[in-house]
């Protein structure tokens, strides 16, 4: 609705400079805070993935007669990591697959800015989300008994399970999801706005069943953790690296680009440039006044002037103030 839109979120053609500053403000971010920065984006994705597993691995019964429930439930939990990240504040690299090559696209950042937030932010992200897995799901004990560790494992040797391409598309979907999501983020006003236009398309991709590169950081370590009969290598080339390509590709190409074709290329005029446009305008108004304010007073003592003679000298001295003024 456009009344909505126009009270509560920012026009469409608008959202581009949000989006694109959020990788801005990354790329300008000292490599130290940087780090904790993305740190804290993959403890937020954790936490998510730790509340999903406890609510919908805690339903056994249900999940034997209604399976789609589950999966609802699964994904209506998760979309607290990313809620996390866009409010408290987090670098997350799914979103940076859209947001950096915008902000490259609208020359706002380098090649070396994108490789080095992209780069340190996914491992950043990979030593979050397995201290959550470590720390808070498996040395608390919180996942550690059934039915929530026979959950845990299942899900993550499920997810080694599929084909390379398979995995590949699914990292797609689910990161289509996550940048939507942020798209939308940056235009909400307010708290509120940003928390449903998140929740949504993230809840959607966790009960598709679609691949979060960065969330797989934690399910999969996870269930390694608790015997699942996963190796290294299972982890790394049957989900993690088909996951991330796919990942790349949705945030790049099916958010990225084609917002960028649409708004990217056409920013709203800079305040900065309005500015001075506006003084300009200001400063040639004051002076048509100021001529025009001396031409009424001139002639109005030169009407008044009794002696011919001297008000043809006035009329002269008239037209040359006229003129240097010009």
């Amino acid at each position: 609705m456009e009344s909505a839109s126009g009270q509560y979120f920012l026009p469409r053609n608008q959202i581009a400079k949000p989006f694109s500053s959020a990788a801005v403000k990354k790329a300008l971010m000292p490599l130290p805070q940087f780090i904790v920065f993305a740190f804290l984006g993959g403890v937020f994705i954790a936490i998510g993935g730790l509340l999903s597993i406890l609510v919908a691995g805690g339903m056994p019964g249900i999940a034997a007669n209604n399976p789609g429930i589950v999966k609802f439930m699964a994904g209506a939990m998760f979309p607290l990591g990313l809620v996390l990240v866009a409010i408290a504040g987090a670098g997350l690299f799914t979103s940076d697959c859209a947001t950096l090559p915008f902000a490259y696209w609208q020359r706002k950042i380098n090649l070396a800015d994108v490789l080095k937030v992209g780069g340190i932010g996914y491992f950043a992200n990979f030593l979050g989300a397995l201290l959550v897995a470590w720390l808070f799901a498996y040395q608390t004990g919180t996942l550690t008994k059934d039915p929530w560790k026979e959950y845990a494992v299942h899900l993550a040797t499920h997810k080694i399970e599929a084909s390379f391409w398979v995995v590949f598309a699914k990292g797609i979907g689910a990161n289509l999801m996550v940048c939507l999501a942020v798209w939308m983020a940056s235009a909400a006003k307010d708290i509120a706005g940003k928390v449903l236009v998140i929740w949504m398309p993230v809840m959607a991709f966790v009960a598709l069943g679609w691949e979060h590169s960065i969330a797989n950081m934690f399910f999969i370590p996870l269930g390694m953790m608790m015997d699942a009969p996963i190796s290294l290598y299972a982890f790394l080339y049957q989900n993690l690296v088909p996951a991330t390509l796919g990942n790349i590709v949705g945030g790049m190409f099916f958010v990225a680009l084609p917002y960028f074709f649409l708004w990217g290329k056409s920013a709203p005029t800079d305040q900065h440039t309005n500015t001075k446009d506006s003084n300009k305008e200001n400063m040639q108004s004051d002076k048509s006044a100021f001529e025009q304010d001396l031409f009424t007073h001139l002639t109005h003592i030169a009407a008044t002037h009794s002696q011919v003679e001297q008000y043809q000298g006035f009329q002269f001295f008239l037209v040359a103030v006229c003129v240097l003024q010009i």
